[in-house]
């Protein structure tokens, strides 16, 4: 081989393992919660339930949650929906089918990055209709400050608080609005490299009522964009009608699909 062939060739090798090293550096220097600048993270995910003989009903729930990464900012968009209808006997003695739950919601999160590392400050915006909630719509506003309290390699945990305001109308009909306190939580854990356990709370707490969401999830891994996800919910309201409960809760298991 001549001399400048096996120059050239050295050099090759030099700069593809350079490379290889480089990338592998980015990639570990990613957290297992990141995603890369100027990207999208999307996950919809889906469950339903029929039942027929004794019981007969039909149960669906549904989501699709949105992240968005940017220069300075960090986008997130969220819309879930869940449905149940059931069988019943009416007064003449015909089968009918009754919707006996229905709830939408929509949330959307802008973050400004500070210089810190996991610092921003937010603006949320949420929307709920409810039909035979304590609350038959429920809208928030929301601003403050963000940030992560612990950080590992497998765990982390972010907390924000800030001033809000709602606008309510109950299932009696009464609306409702004020200013609101909002405080909210969000932890993850990656239990391996194909689970991921997380909880969230958040809680805003008005004049009139407090109202508090808390979700505790986990997923699994079926095959590089399926997971399988089982989770459980609670939405909490401390003022509600004489005939509603303080706390409706669902538990699902569904099937997530990532891209």
């Amino acid at each position: 081989m001549k001399p400048t062939h096996s120059l050239a060739l050295a050099l090759a090798i030099t700069c593809g393992s350079a490379a290889a090293a480089a990338a592998a550096d980015t990639k570990q220097s990613m957290l297992f919660d990141e995603i890369p600048i100027g990207s999208w993270s999307t996950s919809a995910e889906l469950g339903a339930i029929t039942t027929s003989g004794n019981t007969v009903g039909t149960s669906v729930t549904g989501k699709i949650d949105a992240r968005q990464e940017l220069d300075d900012w960090s986008n997130q968009y969220i819309f879930s929906g869940y449905f149940k209808e059931d069988e019943t006997t009416n007064d003449d003695g015909e089968k009918v089918r009754e919707r006996s739950a229905e709830r939408f919601s929509a949330s959307a999160k802008a973050a400004y990055k500070l210089m810190a590392d996991h610092e921003k400050l937010f603006v949320l915006a949420s929307h709920v209709n409810d039909k035979f909630g304590a609350y038959t719509k429920y809208s928030t506003l929301a601003v403050g400050h963000g940030s992560r309290w612990y950080q590992s390699s497998d765990k982390s945990v972010d907390v924000e608080i800030g001033p809000g305001y709602f606008s309510g109308t109950n299932d009696a009909g009464e609306s409702e609005h004020g200013l609101t306190v909002r405080g909210a939580a969000a932890m993850k854990w990656k239990i391996s490299q194909s689970a991921m356990f997380t909880q969230t709370i958040s809680v805003e707490r008005g004049t009139s009522n407090t109202h508090s969401i808390a979700e505790t999830a986990l997923s699994t891994k079926i095959n590089g964009t399926m997971q399988m996800k089982a989770a459980f919910s609670a939405r909490n309201d401390t003022r509600v009608p004489d005939d509603k409960k303080n706390t409706d809760t669902q538990t699902s298991l569904t099937l997530v699909y990532s891209f």
